[in-house]
């Protein structure tokens, strides 16, 4: 089991993952946004996603969990 944490403060701009869905190392989750910057939150193993734990719109932490990857 992966856990993929945010690794800054910033807002979910797009999701484009979702539960269920089989990724590999390298897919895209979902893009974070920081100062008109894009950000692409990558799976790091591959597997299945168990648990997305934010949608567009939300503000993460840094260290907040992101999605689950089993």
């Amino acid at each position: 089991m992966a856990e993929v944490r945010a690794e800054m403060v910033a807002n979910v701009w797009k999701v484009v993952a979702a539960e269920g869905e089989s990724v590999t190392d390298g897919d895209t989750l979902v893009i974070l946004e920081s100062m008109k910057m894009e950000i692409p939150v990558l799976a790091e193993d591959a597997g299945t996603i168990t648990r997305l734990a934010v949608a567009e719109g939300d503000v993460v932490q840094e260290g907040d969990l992101i999605a689950v990857i089993e």
